[in-house]
């Protein structure tokens, strides 16, 4: 019997040992594309008309030292419902803006962009959205009802299909917390969505507490890209490690006229958004 747990203890500290090692973990590196971030956003009552794109390359996950910004491109937005063009600035840091675009509702505009003479081309439709009808705080409606959580409220449009995407964030998180909603069991009606925070240390989350303010982003958006950003905000929300492989390749909405097979990441979307905050009591 001594001999036997000699050999255990033996083997449990060998087990301790072995973490002390260092292991070499080879990562599959792809070839770098292009990376579209192209949210054209237009906040009601507002003239929507100062706008940014920002252009950069895939980099390997580990890799924080290398410069992805993209500079040199030729970037222009068009509404292919009048013709009218709107040309962006290079700034030279990888983001290219206008300040006279032309948000016009339920129009068509196509995305060019132009780099390394090749071309990437995306469309979209710019969708109106309603307006937040009531923000109110409660502790009944969420997951725990000791918890503070914040209540939306706004009216689905009858008689047509809808969808939505949320965007929450609390003063001094690092992220903001995304969703996505379409109007398919309850158009026409009333739509109530919320936010709790639960105390989680391991994601350096706490829960809501009076003082506390959030800025709330509603968003109207196409089919075509709430069924892109439903799978983004899964993969997102998976809790997946770096050496995992998603259930998926993600695709936007924007190709390589020149060269298909060097397709780019990101999308170009066209919005027309509300803005509610509130301060918990």
């Amino acid at each position: 019997m001594k001999i036997n747990i000699y050999i255990i203890l033996l083997a449990i500290f060998g087990i301790f040992l072995s973490c002390e090692d260092v292991i070499d973990v080879e990562v599959t590196t792809a070839t770098p594309r292009l990376v579209i971030e192209a949210s054209l956003d237009w906040e009601k009552g507002t003239l929507g008309n100062e706008q940014l794109i920002k252009l950069s390359m895939s980099t390997p996950y580990f890799d924080v030292t290398s410069d992805s910004d993209v500079s040199g491109a030729s970037v222009k937005v068009t509404n292919t419902n009048t013709g009218e063009e709107f040309l962006f600035e290079d700034q030279n840091d990888g983001t290219y803006t206008t300040s006279n675009f032309v948000p016009v509702l339920n129009d068509s505009y196509t995305l060019e962009v132009i780099y390394n003479n090749q071309t990437y081309v995306g469309g979209e439709t710019l969708m109106p959205v309603t307006d937040i009808t009531n923000v109110t705080q409660s502790v009944e409606g969420g997951f725990d009802d000791e918890l503070l959580e914040l209540n939306v409220y706004f009216n689905d449009p009858a008689d047509e299909e809808n969808y939505y995407f949320f965007r929450y964030y609390e003063e001094g998180d690092l992220f903001p917390l995304l969703a996505d909603l379409s109007d398919e069991f309850f158009n026409g009606n009333e739509v109530h969505d919320f936010w709790e925070k639960q105390d989680d240390e391991d994601n350096n989350e706490e829960a809501f507490e009076p003082g506390d303010t959030v800025e709330v982003n509603l968003y109207g958006i196409s089919e075509r890209y709430y069924n892109y950003v439903r799978l983004l905000i899964e993969q997102y929300y998976s809790g997946g490690d770096p050496f995992s492989s998603n259930a998926a390749q993600l695709r936007g909405n924007c190709v390589n006229q020149t060269n298909p097979d060097n397709y780019p990441y990101g999308y170009f979307r066209v919005t027309e958004f509300v803005q509610a905050s509130y301060t918990f009591e």
